[in-house]
């Protein structure tokens, strides 16, 4: 009788992910981030998904002041085997604003992602993975439909609300009800 040899997959965890960096095997030229202890290679930025995520800084920038502090397309570590690369982060404002160390959960207000062609990806994984991290808000700017999905109150399994909002719509993050974004403007 012979013995049956299950294969399983090796996951990274986030140390070895940026051991990877350190040995140069992966450098910041690199597109891909690490979700659930797997690779995944990030999709080509195109034109509408640029000037979104532009359109998006230009329009946040200017509300930040001392209330959030705006992050671009920069990692967030969710131990321990997740580090996503959102497009946006409205970060809470932090003294040593993030040279210390990469932001958590525990730092995210917003987490913004901008879908050109990945808009399954990010209602999928990426929706999961930060509903079961605790991260309290996060949208998905739709570039096709033109339009802006709000996810709130995650639990392990999901997030409980989704709201959607449209050209005519102006929207507020839940915990900066002083921030004001007209969708409009986005997409104009």
């Amino acid at each position: 009788m012979s013995a049956v040899f299950t294969l399983t997959r090796y996951k990274l965890s986030v140390e070895d992910y940026h051991k990877l960096g350190v040995a140069g095997v992966l450098t910041e030229d690199s597109r891909v981030e690490l979700i659930e202890g797997e690779l995944i290679e990030i999709a080509p930025i195109g034109p509408k998904h640029a000037s979104v995520v532009d359109t998006l800084v230009g329009l946040l920038a200017p509300q930040a002041g001392n209330h959030f502090r705006l992050s671009t397309q920069n990692p967030l570590t969710l131990m321990p085997r997740s580090e996503p690369q959102p497009d946006l982060m409205l970060l809470k404002p932090r003294a040593d604003r993030y040279a210390s160390s990469l932001p958590s959960a525990a730092d995210v207000l917003v987490v913004i992602e901008v879908s050109d062609k990945t808009l399954e990806y990010d209602r999928g994984p990426k929706l999961s993975l930060y509903a079961q991290h605790g991260i309290s808000e996060y949208w998905i700017v739709d570039v096709q439909a033109k339009h802006i999905e709000v996810f709130r109150d995650p639990s392990p399994q999901g997030y409980i609300r989704r709201l959607d909002f449209g050209p005519a719509d102006v929207l507020s993050p839940q915990t900066l009800v002083d921030v004001k974004l007209s969708v409009g403007e986005i997409f104009a």
